[in-house]
């Protein structure tokens, strides 16, 4: 056994010290304990012997603790509450109540259903501490077969080796226009209709799969896009089209939380598709806090 792990007591020394410290009385807390006085005398004098101190004050009237008596009650007390939660909150773990999660997440998400997910979620497993982080869809697939994170919302590309999923949303895009566009007294467009307008979009790399489908999109409508800066994160290219610099896609649940400093407009036509989903490492089963999440997805997601 490693050194730091061999002591020279037991937990019932420590247990039965506690209780003779708080009744200073060997017979009640012996009767406390269920055992024979001697027996408690014999453990308390073991204590001793093994911290090299005296711990008690015992005479024929009274028992008092030993300033290393009273050091070492006040230092027992946390660790003896501490052990005594140890089943129940091995218990809670093993139910999914209690634990850690890591999620990743995509602009998209947290702009339509992961808001809602999360707070259904945190009104049935308040226990579950969530640590959120934004991240491409590229990245979370990396993350995802890492083991570096437990959980994704992500627009997949097709079907990833050892990863389930579980679909939230898929939506037609439309466009986000500057308020004063030209266009903005149409209530739907047409992208042929906008060659000469400029597009933020997105580092092709972080998810090649919709950017692909944004270039397919203009292609069938036999325009050539104008792109005028590549952002991320997805908040960064709504920025952009507010200031003026240009448009770009968004889906019709996104648009609902948009500022009025830019419009939505439907596109008629070609246009790209946005799906996302919750994605996991397939495991079975997942573990239990993680159950939990998929579940308080899927259920958003049949509802």
């Amino acid at each position: 056994m490693p050194r730091e792990y061999q002591f020279p007591f037991e937990l019932r020394h420590l247990v039965y010290f506690r209780e003779v410290a708080r009744r200073l009385h060997f017979r009640k807390a012996a009767e406390a304990l269920a055992i024979a006085q001697p027996a408690l005398s014999r453990q308390i004098a073991q204590l001793e012997a093994a911290l090299g101190v005296r711990l008690l004050n015992r005479s024929s009237r009274r028992v008092e603790l030993t300033p290393a008596g009273a050091a070492l009650l006040e230092r027992l007390e946390p660790v003896l509450a501490a052990l005594s939660r140890v089943p129940a909150d091995l218990k809670a773990v093993a139910e999914g109540r209690v634990g850690r999660l890591r999620v990743a997440f995509t602009g998209l998400a947290m702009a339509t259903v992961l808001p809602d997910i999360l707070r259904g979620f945190h009104r049935r497993f308040p226990g579950i501490r969530l640590e959120l982080n934004e991240s491409p869809t590229a990245l979370q697939l990396a993350a995802l077969q890492a083991g570096e994170i437990d959980c994704g919302f992500f627009h997949p590309d097709g079907p990833s080796p050892g990863i389930d999923t579980t679909l939230l949303l898929r939506e037609r895009n439309g466009v986000l226009l500057p308020a004063d566009h030209p266009l903005r007294r149409k209530g739907s467009v047409r992208l042929r209709e906008l060659a000469g307008t400029p597009f933020v979009l997105f580092p092709r790399a972080n998810n090649p799969g919709f950017y692909d489908r944004v270039l397919a999109a203009f292609a069938s409508s036999g325009v050539a896009p104008r792109i005028a800066e590549e952002v991320w994160p997805r908040s960064n290219g709504v920025g952009l089209v507010r200031a003026g610099v240009g448009a770009t896609f968004v889906s019709p649940s996104e648009a609902r939380n948009l500022p009025p400093t830019v419009i939505f407009r439907k596109l008629l036509g070609p246009a790209p598709v946005s799906t996302l989903v919750v994605g996991w490492r397939s495991q079975p089963p997942p573990p239990p806090a993680l159950a939990a999440l998929l579940d308080a997805a899927a259920r958003h997601a049949a509802g």
